[in-house]
């Protein structure tokens, strides 16, 4: 398992590969269309990240000690964004998460590339995914 700065390392590079942004949101497009839809029974209300523009949903599980992030979206350059940040956080323990700083968003040009909208719906998944990883953390050291 890749530790969360080597997984954003690699993103790096996939994406300083390419330099037009169409291209790159075709990635995004791609990965948003690789990742596994989520399951009728986690589309529920309390899934959904708030302040989104678009629907999105965020399952998070504790398995083994680490955190399982599952996701989808109604709209498909926003699905890409919750596969890249489950690309980065998902099978990492809830201190990982935590403490890493996910500068890779700001490295790739991802936020001054988003509406502001998707960028608001960004850094609110990022705030949903440490919430969970603070509450598996709190459940942890009960």
């Amino acid at each position: 398992m890749q530790t969360i700065e080597e997984t954003q390392q690699q993103i790096i590079e996939d994406f300083s590969s390419v330099d037009d942004w169409m291209d790159r949101y075709s990635m995004m497009i791609d990965l948003g269309n690789a990742l596994p839809g989520l399951e009728e029974r986690y589309k529920t209300e309390q899934n959904l990240i708030e302040g989104c523009q678009s629907r999105v949903w965020l399952q998070a599980d504790y398995e083994d000690g680490v955190i399982v992030f599952r996701g989808d979206s109604d709209a498909i350059l926003v699905k890409g964004l919750v596969a890249l940040l489950i690309q980065v956080l998902s099978g990492h323990t809830p201190d990982e998460i935590l403490s890493a700083d996910l500068h890779f968003i700001e490295t790739i040009g991802l936020r001054e590339h988003l509406s502001p909208t998707r960028s608001n719906g960004l850094l609110a998944m990022i705030k949903q995914m440490r919430l969970y990883a603070m509450a598996f953390k709190a459940r942890q050291g009960a």
